[in-house]
């Protein structure tokens, strides 16, 4: 690991502002930076250090919704009561992340900017062909090993997939990132790669996470996460589900769902083919798994992944069915 400079920022626009220079990057948690710093993908030449930032960690829920800021703990989120009673598919998808020591130490604006575990990335000593490394240089992955890599969204220059839990629930429930200045939607904040993968989010240099905000909504309360992965517990997705279900008041037909994907795609991936097909059916086993099969429109195989274009739209079907009482 190279030697660095530190500065200890102390306010927002100090941070901002020593974030214009080239080679800096934030330090929050440091479960991301750190690691990428030792396998030699990351080499800052200055961190700064936000964890002392005020008004940066709050966790308020309200008729309106929730705001969370970007510097509060993955499990102090996991565990907010009001988070459980009317986010809990959000509560679930950082309850089931990592390790309980990360989740500890690992922040709300961290969590959202780890980097892909395809070990071609993480590699660049065996592997220098990475776009998301070295733009340009070619993917190792296609042709590779490629049980762990997506299937959607894809491109020829990247086929790596986003690892994370919660953007998955957040975009499914249409939350916001609150950045310095302007608010984008997690769906548009996360890039597909195209031609670009190094540039995964829409951050301009400087720019700083400060919140996360969620709309209150029936189907994020009548909501839950569902991780298929190869071990029970400290492992990434195979291929997970974020969904939420409202009902009319017959208690079958379908008033409004929300479904994203995780574990298959590039980015957090909002499933809306399956929405469209559901709203206004009644909710019925069948119909459920033959929408399903909807969120692997454009899926593209690279040999060992194959097996997530059946497995995804089985955990669809699962969940969708759990929130609607048929499972």
């Amino acid at each position: 690991m190279r030697d660095f400079s530190y500065i200890r920022a102390a306010s927002a626009s100090q941070a901002g502002s020593a974030a214009q220079q080239s080679g800096a990057m934030f330090l929050a948690g440091g479960t991301t930076l750190l690691d990428l710093a030792k396998c030699g993908v990351s080499e800052p030449e200055t961190v700064i250090d936000i964890t002392h930032l005020s008004g940066m960690s709050g966790i308020t829920v309200d008729t309106a919704g929730a705001r969370i800021g970007a510097l509060a703990r993955m499990s102090e989120v996991a565990d907010h009561g009001d988070i459980q009673a009317a986010f809990p598919a959000v509560s679930q998808s950082l309850s089931l992340a990592a390790s309980a020591q990360l989740r500890n130490m690992a922040t709300i604006g961290g969590n959202l900017l780890q980097r892909t575990r395809c070990s071609y990335f993480r590699d660049p000593g065996a592997f220098p062909a990475c776009n998301k490394r070295n733009p340009g240089s070619g993917c190792a992955a296609i042709g590779g090993i490629t049980r762990n890599h997506a299937v959607l969204g894809t491109s020829e220059a990247c086929i790596a997939s986003y690892p994370g839990d919660l953007a998955v629930a957040l975009v499914a429930f249409d939350a916001v990132v609150e950045l310095d200045g302007r608010k984008v939607a997690v769906d548009d904040f996360f890039l597909a790669p195209g031609n670009t993968p190094d540039r995964e989010t829409v951050l301009q240099r400087g720019e700083m996470i400060t919140a996360i905000s969620i709309p209150a909504s029936a189907a994020a309360v009548n909501s839950t996460y569902i991780k298929v992965r190869d071990r029970q517990s400290y492992e990434f997705a195979a291929a997970s589900a974020a969904v939420g279900l409202e009902l009319e008041a017959d208690g079958k037909t379908v008033r409004d769902i929300r479904v994203a994907l995780g574990g298959v795609a590039t980015k957090p991936w909002r499933a809306r083919s399956v929405e469209q097909a559901l709203i206004g059916k009644a909710l019925d086993a069948d119909i459920v798994e033959k929408a399903s099969r909807l969120a692997m429109e454009g899926a593209v195989s690279h040999g060992g992944n194959h097996y997530k274009i059946e497995l995804a739209p089985r955990v669809v079907t699962r969940a969708i069915l759990k929130m609607g009482g048929l499972a």
